[in-house]
């Protein structure tokens, strides 16, 4: 049996994965807390998100704890986001990248959405993620050093109502993550998905979510980022606090018409007055 590596400390987020980190999403919620944790412990912060106020307020709190904050406010499916964001970090030393910006932005059945709305979905959770690994993630295999976050979603592991796509790019999330880190384990450089479930974020708290639906465990954000931090060693992947039990279940590999129809009913139940869902 492989031997878990340490918790990572403070100290060595400033060490191995500082001077600069990247997080996308940066603005509430899980990346609201992943910057102030890193801020904690020194780590100078490039924060973005879409919403310019909440990103503002996360941006003060990490600057009152006496590190420097660049914040870009974008919406990261635009043609040019890649290149705007790495516009402004040029010439910084990046040794983390926090990628916490996928969402099912179009919550829909699929025969009944629209095309360009879904590929919205992959664009944000694939193609602007892979972009940002690649281009943050070459210097830090040469410098031998670094680590690569990424978070997932229990939404990958089966099918379920109206996450026909976000489903799927969540998959393909975790499959990455999990390859990625075959390539570069030996380098120095860390890659990790962390797996969140039902998270009580106030984005989640906007769209009406049913914390209190059966069959789920309803997470904090303070808490998700906290493990997510301590577990960069741990890769390729780690599932959030009180899910452990659910994924494995859910990635059973028999019965999975069982599986997927009585998931489809629990995720009725937890979106019980929403329209949208990205947990």
């Amino acid at each position: 049996m492989t031997e878990t590596p340490a918790p990572v400390t403070p100290a060595e987020l400033r060490e191995h994965y500082g001077p600069w980190a990247v997080v996308a999403g940066g603005s509430e919620g899980v990346g609201r807390e992943f910057a102030v944790r890193l801020a904690d412990a020194g780590v100078h912060l490039v924060l973005l998100a879409r919403k310019p106020e909440p990103l503002a307020e996360t941006a003060s709190l990490c600057r009152e704890r006496g590190v420097e904050v660049r914040t870009v406010a974008m919406d990261l499916t635009a043609a040019d986001a890649v290149e705007r964001l790495t516009a402004v970090t040029d010439g910084l030393e990046v040794g983390l990248l926090i990628y916490n910006a996928g969402a099912n932005t179009h919550s829909a059945e699929f025969l009944d959405g629209d095309l360009e709305a879904f590929g919205r979905v992959i664009t944000l959770n694939i193609t602007t993620q892979l972009a940002l690994v690649q281009h943050y993630g070459r210097p830090m295999r040469e410098r031998g050093r670094g680590g690569i976050l990424l978070v997932g979603s229990m939404a990958g592991y089966l099918g379920s109502t109206r996450h026909t796509v976000y489903g799927g790019v969540k998959a393909f999330g975790r499959i990455f993550a999990e390859s990625l880190w075959v390539e570069l384990r030996r380098s120095g450089v860390d890659v990790v998905e962390l797996v969140l479930g039902v998270t009580r974020t106030p984005a989640m708290e906007r769209v009406g979510l049913n914390f209190d639906a059966p069959g789920f465990t309803a997470s904090e954000p303070a808490d998700v980022a906290r493990q997510g931090l301590a577990s960069l060693r741990q890769g390729p992947v780690v599932i959030a606090e009180g899910n452990e039990q659910a994924a494995r279940i859910q990635a059973a590999v028999d019965d999975r018409a069982r599986l997927v129809a009585g998931a489809d009913k629990r995720m009725r139940q937890l979106m019980a007055g929403s329209t949208e869902h990205g947990a």
